[in-house]
Protein backbone atom coordinates (compact mmCIF):
# COMPACT_ATOMS: atom_id res chain seq x y z
CA UNK A 1 0.00 0.00 0.00
CA UNK A 2 1.44 3.34 -0.96
CA UNK A 3 2.45 5.20 2.32
CA UNK A 4 0.38 8.34 0.86
CA UNK A 5 -2.90 6.47 1.27
CA UNK A 6 -2.40 6.02 4.95
CA UNK A 7 -3.23 10.22 5.57
CA UNK A 8 -5.40 10.75 3.00
CA UNK A 9 -8.43 10.29 5.57
CA UNK A 10 -9.09 12.75 8.07
CA UNK A 11 -6.44 11.00 10.88
CA UNK A 12 -7.93 12.85 13.98
CA UNK A 13 -11.56 12.30 13.30
CA UNK A 14 -10.63 8.31 12.70
CA UNK A 15 -8.77 8.98 15.87
CA UNK A 16 -11.83 10.42 17.50
CA UNK A 17 -14.11 7.66 16.50
CA UNK A 18 -11.58 4.98 17.75
CA UNK A 19 -11.92 6.69 21.12
CA UNK A 20 -15.58 6.07 21.27
CA UNK A 21 -15.64 2.23 20.35
CA UNK A 22 -14.94 1.26 23.50
CA UNK A 23 -16.97 3.50 25.43
CA UNK A 24 -20.28 3.41 23.25
CA UNK A 25 -22.46 0.95 21.87
CA UNK A 26 -23.62 3.45 19.01
CA UNK A 27 -23.48 1.58 15.68
CA UNK A 28 -23.22 4.93 13.68
CA UNK A 29 -19.63 4.95 15.07
CA UNK A 30 -18.90 1.59 13.52
CA UNK A 31 -20.40 3.13 10.37
CA UNK A 32 -18.78 6.16 10.11
CA UNK A 33 -15.18 4.30 10.94
CA UNK A 34 -15.91 2.13 8.50
CA UNK A 35 -16.97 5.08 5.90
CA UNK A 36 -13.32 6.80 6.84
CA UNK A 37 -11.01 3.88 6.84
CA UNK A 38 -13.13 1.22 3.89
CA UNK A 39 -10.81 2.66 1.28
CA UNK A 40 -7.28 1.48 2.91
CA UNK A 41 -8.67 -1.38 4.28
CA UNK A 42 -9.57 -2.40 0.54
CA UNK A 43 -6.26 -1.73 -0.51
CA UNK A 44 -4.54 -3.93 2.43
CA UNK A 45 -6.90 -7.09 1.15
CA UNK A 46 -6.30 -6.19 -2.23
CA UNK A 47 -2.77 -6.42 -1.57
CA UNK A 48 -3.14 -9.58 0.63
CA UNK A 49 -5.30 -11.39 -2.50
CA UNK A 50 -3.09 -10.54 -5.16
CA UNK A 51 -0.77 -13.10 -3.72
CA UNK A 52 -3.02 -15.85 -3.53
CA UNK A 53 -3.62 -18.51 -5.73
CA UNK A 54 -6.02 -16.77 -8.96
CA UNK A 55 -8.77 -19.34 -7.70
CA UNK A 56 -9.02 -18.21 -3.98
CA UNK A 57 -12.59 -18.20 -2.59
CA UNK A 58 -12.52 -15.29 -0.59
CA UNK A 59 -12.96 -12.06 -1.96
CA UNK A 60 -11.30 -8.58 -0.97
CA UNK A 61 -14.80 -7.08 0.09
CA UNK A 62 -15.15 -10.52 2.86
CA UNK A 63 -12.13 -9.69 3.45
CA UNK A 64 -12.25 -6.15 4.81
CA UNK A 65 -15.73 -6.49 6.38
CA UNK A 66 -14.81 -10.30 7.85
CA UNK A 67 -11.57 -8.07 9.56
CA UNK A 68 -13.74 -4.97 10.60
CA UNK A 69 -16.65 -7.04 12.32
CA UNK A 70 -13.52 -8.76 13.97
CA UNK A 71 -11.99 -5.27 15.04
CA UNK A 72 -15.44 -4.16 16.18
CA UNK A 73 -15.48 -6.71 18.78
CA UNK A 74 -12.37 -5.46 20.18
CA UNK A 75 -13.80 -2.97 22.72
CA UNK A 76 -11.06 -3.53 25.40
CA UNK A 77 -8.81 -2.07 23.31
CA UNK A 78 -6.80 1.52 23.35
CA UNK A 79 -6.80 2.59 19.93
CA UNK A 80 -3.81 4.71 19.79
CA UNK A 81 -4.61 6.24 16.05
CA UNK A 82 -5.30 5.54 12.54
CA UNK A 83 -1.75 3.77 11.82
CA UNK A 84 -2.51 1.51 15.05
CA UNK A 85 -5.84 0.41 13.51
CA UNK A 86 -4.63 -0.13 9.97
CA UNK A 87 -1.76 -2.32 11.86
CA UNK A 88 -4.15 -4.30 13.68
CA UNK A 89 -6.29 -4.57 10.82
CA UNK A 90 -3.57 -5.92 8.71
CA UNK A 91 -2.87 -8.42 11.22
CA UNK A 92 -6.56 -9.02 11.57
CA UNK A 93 -6.46 -10.10 7.94
CA UNK A 94 -3.38 -12.03 7.71
CA UNK A 95 -4.98 -14.37 10.44
CA UNK A 96 -7.88 -14.36 8.34
CA UNK A 97 -6.40 -15.41 5.43
CA UNK A 98 -4.44 -17.73 7.68
CA UNK A 99 -7.37 -19.78 9.04
CA UNK A 100 -8.39 -20.08 5.38
CA UNK A 101 -4.94 -21.65 3.98
CA UNK A 102 -4.86 -24.22 6.98
CA UNK A 103 -8.39 -25.10 6.63
CA UNK A 104 -7.23 -25.42 2.62
CA UNK A 105 -4.37 -27.65 3.37
CA UNK A 106 -6.34 -30.19 5.65
CA UNK A 107 -8.61 -30.80 2.99
CA UNK A 108 -5.85 -31.51 0.92
CA UNK A 109 -2.31 -31.89 2.35
CA UNK A 110 0.37 -29.78 0.99
CA UNK A 111 -1.19 -28.42 -1.95
CA UNK A 112 -0.42 -24.98 -3.80
CA UNK A 113 -0.01 -22.78 -0.85
CA UNK A 114 0.48 -19.36 -1.93
CA UNK A 115 4.11 -17.48 -1.58
CA UNK A 116 5.15 -13.77 -0.94
CA UNK A 117 8.28 -12.75 -1.03
CA UNK A 118 9.78 -10.55 2.22
CA UNK A 119 11.04 -7.76 -0.24
CA UNK A 120 13.97 -5.23 0.64
CA UNK A 121 12.10 -2.44 0.59
CA UNK A 122 9.91 -4.01 3.05
CA UNK A 123 6.68 -3.77 1.72
CA UNK A 124 4.52 -6.86 0.27
CA UNK A 125 4.86 -7.25 -3.25
CA UNK A 126 3.24 -9.56 -5.64
CA UNK A 127 6.20 -11.94 -5.81
CA UNK A 128 5.14 -15.64 -5.02
CA UNK A 129 8.46 -16.08 -2.90
CA UNK A 130 7.51 -17.53 0.28
CA UNK A 131 4.33 -19.35 1.86
CA UNK A 132 2.08 -17.20 3.69
CA UNK A 133 1.10 -20.15 6.57
CA UNK A 134 5.15 -20.79 6.62
CA UNK A 135 5.33 -16.71 7.22
CA UNK A 136 2.74 -16.76 9.36
CA UNK A 137 4.42 -19.73 11.73
CA UNK A 138 7.29 -18.31 12.19
CA UNK A 139 6.15 -14.77 12.85
CA UNK A 140 4.26 -16.85 15.54
CA UNK A 141 8.01 -18.07 16.15
CA UNK A 142 9.15 -14.74 16.90
CA UNK A 143 6.82 -13.13 19.07
CA UNK A 144 7.35 -15.52 21.13
CA UNK A 145 10.72 -13.77 22.11
CA UNK A 146 10.87 -10.16 20.48
CA UNK A 147 6.82 -9.09 19.53
CA UNK A 148 8.19 -5.91 18.71
CA UNK A 149 10.05 -7.00 15.61
CA UNK A 150 6.72 -8.97 14.98
CA UNK A 151 5.08 -5.41 14.95
CA UNK A 152 7.66 -3.89 12.53
CA UNK A 153 7.04 -6.93 10.22
CA UNK A 154 3.58 -6.61 9.81
CA UNK A 155 3.64 -2.63 9.66
CA UNK A 156 6.02 -2.48 7.28
CA UNK A 157 5.25 -5.56 5.09
CA UNK A 158 1.70 -5.65 5.50
CA UNK A 159 0.71 -2.38 5.87
CA UNK A 160 3.27 -1.02 3.86
CA UNK A 161 4.34 1.87 6.22
CA UNK A 162 7.12 4.22 5.74
CA UNK A 163 10.23 3.51 8.85
CA UNK A 164 8.75 6.70 10.29
CA UNK A 165 4.86 6.11 10.61
CA UNK A 166 5.85 2.49 11.90
CA UNK A 167 8.20 4.24 14.49
CA UNK A 168 5.30 6.61 15.41
CA UNK A 169 2.95 3.94 15.58
CA UNK A 170 5.13 2.03 18.02
CA UNK A 171 6.24 5.15 20.00
CA UNK A 172 10.12 4.31 19.17
CA UNK A 173 13.44 6.04 16.80
CA UNK A 174 13.26 5.68 13.02
CA UNK A 175 16.78 3.91 13.90
CA UNK A 176 15.57 1.36 16.26
CA UNK A 177 12.67 0.77 13.62
CA UNK A 178 15.28 0.09 10.26
CA UNK A 179 17.67 -2.12 13.12
CA UNK A 180 14.43 -4.26 14.24
CA UNK A 181 13.50 -4.70 10.72
CA UNK A 182 16.78 -5.60 9.73
CA UNK A 183 17.05 -8.36 12.41
CA UNK A 184 13.73 -9.90 12.01
CA UNK A 185 13.93 -10.08 8.37
CA UNK A 186 17.38 -11.93 8.48
CA UNK A 187 15.69 -14.34 11.25
CA UNK A 188 12.71 -15.03 8.96
CA UNK A 189 14.58 -15.78 5.82
CA UNK A 190 16.49 -18.14 8.38
CA UNK A 191 13.58 -20.07 9.66
CA UNK A 192 11.64 -19.69 6.28
CA UNK A 193 14.94 -21.54 4.28
CA UNK A 194 15.35 -23.85 6.61
CA UNK A 195 12.04 -25.18 6.83
CA UNK A 196 11.61 -25.04 2.89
Amino acid sequence: MDPETLVTRPASEVTRLLGKLGSEEDPAIFDRLLSLVYAELRKLADGYLRRERPDHTLQATALVHEAFLKLSGQCSVDWQSKQHFLAIAATSMRRILVDHAREKQTLRRGGDRARIDLDSDLVATESDDTDLVALDEALDELAAFDERKVKVVEMRFFVGMTLEETAAALGVSDATVKREWRTARAWLRRELDREA
